[in-house]
């Protein structure tokens, strides 16, 4: 049931939860559903330096990942390696590949910064130009806090306005939420903001919610996507300046090959201890991490589901989401569904591209650990699905490259856990097995166990380094000049925080590879984890509540401490970090889900909340004046 707008600034009752209030027009476009099994495929060039970044990315990995596979070999070395070692030989080297992806991109990246000066691949123009085709702006929402998601349009509206290019821009507010007095309230708070805002704003509530927020978007596209050559997604927390907008625009009218084009948000907003870490690290590590996968991607890059703009005819023609054969979790909605459609663009002969070095891109972060736990269940179970597409025909290599890696992000942690057992059961094993010297052959000399400690010990350093590499060209980044020292507080600033976040990270580390490695064992055995929606702000709960959402975690730690404190100190010390995270995994969730002691908050603050661009000024005035 619809009834026609009568101007974005009438001032009106507000209206029943069930009335729309969207354009008289609806300018409908088909969006059918992908066969996902026809052997067809677009084709588009790739740049020469992304050619040599993929080269030089699988280059740098496979030497990193051999060179770690024979030294451990050594390591481990005897004259008949028992079957215990060699799983634990190929599990620990099925992690080190993990890390070393991520190392080796961040590599790049540094180098891709380093060489281009910051500039994006795609070759931004520096200054907007007016866009000659108008933009939706799309806001799917559901059951989100109404009155900062006007605050966030209303901010963006403002800016706009200011650079005097609002008629090129309409907002949509795209409603999920199924509740009548939700929806209600909704309806009075989007009623002021379209009274208040200095641009057209449209919403719409749907009934029922099929396929979440891919159905959301295709029900836009179906009713409205002819009358706007490209849209812009953003979740409820996303913020976007005047200038990235138009810049995003420019790029897809100067590009005719772009289907999306990805922007990298910066993370801003959170007052927890949680949220602060999250921001510190995207802020400082983020920027090369970005520019590592910008650089290697090229034109086949990936889609992270908002902060983005899209080419609607594109989209609507070849990114129409079926579902999967079979129930849930493993078949039915395709829950990681920006991946899919990242990958069913490129099929289609789409160029899809990130723009690291953009700015003025804004999104929040989970306020505390339990709901970062939260999505990351749903996370798993979409990505997980994703092992079902990687043989879709027509699909680039890279694409399914993409797939892969979403469902390795998850299948890591099972493998690290496994890796960590067979490391004390060898320890166990060590211990209490009495050594065979000669085996059932006749032989004059006895077989010594050898174990090369000095290649174990120059291993474990080279793993470390590893591991922290991107955090260590963030850091070199950030300080590379005096004006970026300036910017992000000075080095001592940066290094005391960075070794905070470390710290921190590596002891929240143990608890998400358990909650992830119990989410993908949910997810094999078919339990389904659903669509509910997602807490932006945390309100604070007692420590009780999270000593029993962590019970199991904490009984692991004390398991695994009895264990390899029997074995050896050696065993206890190598383990620590993983016994004090889980031992301390309630009360650490408990504070970080706090607001951060000034301290912290200072010391962690990135270079966004250092320095506040007048967007996130304006948006925090204007939620202020939403709360009354």
């Amino acid at each position: 049931m619809d009834e026609g707008l009568t101007g974005a600034h009438a001032v009106k009752p507000a209206p029943h939860p069930a009335a729309d209030l969207v354009p008289d027009e609806e300018l409908r476009l088909e969006m059918p559903d992908q066969v996902l099994w026809p052997q067809r495929r677009g084709r588009i060039g790739v740049p020469r330096s992304a050619r040599i970044a993929r080269a030089v990315l699988i280059a740098l990995w496979a030497l990193a990942t051999g060179a770690f596979a024979w030294t451990l070999y050594r390591v481990l070395s005897v004259e008949q390696p028992t079957i215990l070692q060699w799983v634990f030989l190929l599990v620990s080297t099925l992690c080190f590949a993990w890390v070393a992806v991520g190392s080796t991109s961040a590599l790049i990246g540094y180098a891709f910064l380093c060489w281009r000066r910051g500039k994006d691949m795609l070759g931004l123009p520096s200054t907007s130009a007016l866009p000659r085709e108008r933009t939706a702006l799309l806001f799917p929402v559901y059951r989100e806090d109404a009155n900062a998601v006007a605050a966030n349009i209303e901010t963006m509206a403002g800016e706009l306005a200011a650079a005097g290019v609002a008629n090129a821009f309409h907002v949509f507010i795209l409603s999920d939420t199924q509740d009548p007095a939700e929806r209600e309230r909704e309806a009075c708070v989007f009623d002021l903001l379209r009274a208040a805002a200095p641009l057209s704003v449209y919403v719409r509530w749907r009934s029922p919610n099929t396929a979440k927020k891919a159905g959301n978007i295709r029900d836009w596209i179906q009713r409205f996507g002819a009358g706007y050559p490209h849209f812009v997604i953003l979740d409820a927390d996303s913020l976007m300046t005047a200038e990235c907008l138009l810049r995003l625009a420019a790029a897809m009218e100067a590009h005719p090959q772009a289907g999306l084009i990805q922007s990298v948000p910066h993370l801003v907003g959170g007052q927890s201890l949680f949220a602060k870490l999250q921001q510190f690290a995207a802020g400082t590590y983020g920027p090369i991490v970005a520019a590592g996968l910008a650089a290697w991607h090229g034109p086949g890059g990936n889609y992270w589901g908002h902060n983005a703009i899209i080419r609607t005819k594109a989209f609507a023609t070849s990114a129409g989401l079926p579902e999967l054969p079979g129930r849930p979790p493993r078949g039915g909605l395709i829950m990681s569904h920006d991946f899919v459609e990242a990958a069913l663009l490129r099929r289609a002969g789409w160029a899809v591209h990130m723009l690291p070095a953009l700015e003025g891109s804004f999104e929040g972060c989970p306020p505390s650990l339990s709901d970062l736990i939260t999505r990351d269940r749903r996370w798993a179970q979409g990505n997980l699905q994703h092992l079902r597409l990687l043989c879709v025909p027509g699909v680039p290599v890279l694409s399914r490259i993409h797939l892969l890696m979403g469902a390795c992000s998850y299948l890591a942690s099972p493998v690290w856990a496994l890796t960590l057992l067979v490391g004390v059961i060898l320890a166990v094993q060590a211990k209490y097995a009495t050594p065979s010297y000669f085996g059932s052959e006749v032989s004059l000399f006895p077989k010594w166990p050898v174990f090369d400690a000095q290649k174990a010990l120059a291993l474990f350093f080279a793993t470390v380094l590893t591991v922290h590499l991107p955090k260590l060209l963030g850091a070199a980044w950030a300080l590379r000049n005096r004006t970026q020292r300036l910017r992000n507080g000075g080095v001592m600033r940066v290094l005391c925080a960075m070794l905070v976040e470390s710290v921190l990270s590596t002891l929240i580390a143990p608890v998400l590879m358990l909650t992830q490695t119990s989410a993908v064992t949910s997810i094999l055995l078919g339990r389904d984890a659903g669509w509910g929606p997602q807490r932006r702000v945390d309100a604070g709960a007692p420590l009780s509540r999270f000593v029993h959402q962590h019970r199991w975690h904490m009984g692991w730690g004390l398991a695994a401490a009895a264990v390899c404190w029997a074995i050896s100190g050696a065993v206890f010390a190598w383990m620590s970090p993983i016994i004090i995270g889980l031992l301390l995994a309630a009360p650490i969730a408990h504070q970080t889900a706090r607001p951060a002691p000034q301290v912290l908050a200072k010391l962690l603050a990135n270079a966004a909340e250092r320095q506040p661009p007048r967007l996130l000024l304006r948006r925090r005035e204007l939620a202020q004046r939403w709360r009354k």
